[in-house]
């Protein structure tokens, strides 16, 4: 089994959302089975100078930065097309995503690999038969309320990519009760099976 691990944490040390991801890997992680590592805070660039509709401009007219986007993007969309189990660590920033976790849907969201439109115009997510594991935390957002964005947009994207099996660990609200939240969420890691 291949997991993809994807971190977006902008905290390198002392990130919840990291540390949480790392105890879910050792949770899921069997003997064989190999881990593709992607920090988003390493290497993310945002889509740009675009030509055309979706991801495409043509070789010949494509800059150095424009090359890099695309390199990228390949890399991205292998990464999720080889992999059995996604995990996803993001932290609530300003009620949403991090910036690099929205660079990384738009970099992965690519016609003809990821996803496909059908003669009626309706979308189809190409990524089947994969399971996917969201580590969300958040300072003061509850999970799953009306100030939430960062949960139902995520959850949105994998099925946009036709991942339907997606499972959450939350470890919200933490600027309330830090201890709380941890211990559940670390108790919702260890129901998983």
């Amino acid at each position: 089994m291949k997991i993809y691990q994807i971190d977006s944490s902008a905290r390198k040390k002392g990130s919840t959302s990291r540390s949480l991801a790392k105890k879910l890997i050792k949770k899921i992680k069997k003997p064989g089975d190999k881990v593709i590592y992607r920090d988003l805070d390493d290497e993310m660039v945002f889509v740009s100078g675009l030509t055309e509709s979706g991801m495409k401009i043509a070789k010949k007219d494509q800059t150095k930065e424009h090359k890099k986007m695309f390199k990228l993007s390949d890399t991205l969309v292998k990464e999720l097309k080889e992999s059995d189990v996604i995990i996803i660590s993001a932290p609530i920033y300003n009620y949403g995503p991090p910036a690099t976790l929205k660079a990384w849907s738009d970099l992965a969201a690519r016609v003809g690999e990821t996803f496909r439109f059908k003669p009626n115009g309706r979308r189809e997510g190409l990524l089947k038969n994969k399971r996917a594991y969201l580590v969300i935390t958040s300072g003061g957002t509850k999970l799953n309320s009306k100030e939430d964005f960062l949960t139902p947009w995520l959850k949105f994207i994998l099925k946009f990519f036709g991942i339907k099996k997606i499972n959450v660990v939350s470890a919200d609200q933490m600027a309330l009760n830090y201890k709380k939240s941890i211990k559940e969420a670390e108790d919702q890691i260890k129901k998983l099976t």
